[in-house]
């Protein structure tokens, strides 16, 4: 079973405040919610690909993918440093990979220690601060767009963890 002692507590989001505080508070919200969806999971189900049409599609190849995603977009875009993710140009889905065989109680660590630094790197910008690499694309990214993707993003992944989950032991919830 995965041990989720440390995981964060999902608090729910204002209804009314800053624009700041709305998208950091949503953004934990969901990442909390990763954790929730790994809570009391057997080990053997982590690295269960279940679905035929997405062979790479783990609960712990979501985990990972998340941690990677996480820092590419706050330490390589937003700040320009080293990318320091598992994939490379001959194999784009590492992560992927990687996370269907490593421990989802190790991946979890990973990821809450990455969405810390994400947290310390969003509070030194402004939401208006552009990213320091503007990759394959021209038009630079602002930490605005970052929160609002990594809300995107995490959403998006929770709901395969939902799909994943229910697959694996029938645990449902929100």
């Amino acid at each position: 079973m995965t041990n989720t002692t440390n995981a964060p507590h999902r608090v729910d989001p204002p209804f009314s405040a800053d624009e700041r505080t709305m998208l950091t508070s949503w953004l934990d919200w969901h990442r909390a919610t990763v954790w929730e969806k790994c809570a009391g999971l057997a080990a053997e189900h982590a690295g269960a690909a279940p679905l035929a049409s997405s062979p790479l599609t783990s609960i712990g190849g979501v985990v990972a993918h998340l941690r990677w995603v996480e820092h590419f977009w706050f330490e390589v875009r937003l700040l320009g440093l080293p990318d320091q993710g598992p994939y490379t140009p001959d194999d784009i889905d590492a992560e992927w990979r990687l996370g269907a065989h490593a421990p989802l109680g190790e991946l979890l660590t990973e990821y809450g220690a990455q969405c810390a630094r994400s947290r310390e790197i969003t509070a030194r910008l402004e939401l208006g601060s552009a990213a320091r690499v503007s990759g394959s694309d021209p038009r630079p990214v602002t930490l605005r767009w970052v929160l609002v993707h990594m809300v995107e993003e995490t959403a998006r992944h929770n709901g395969h963890l939902d799909i994943l989950r229910e697959l694996a032991d029938g645990t449902v919830g929100e």
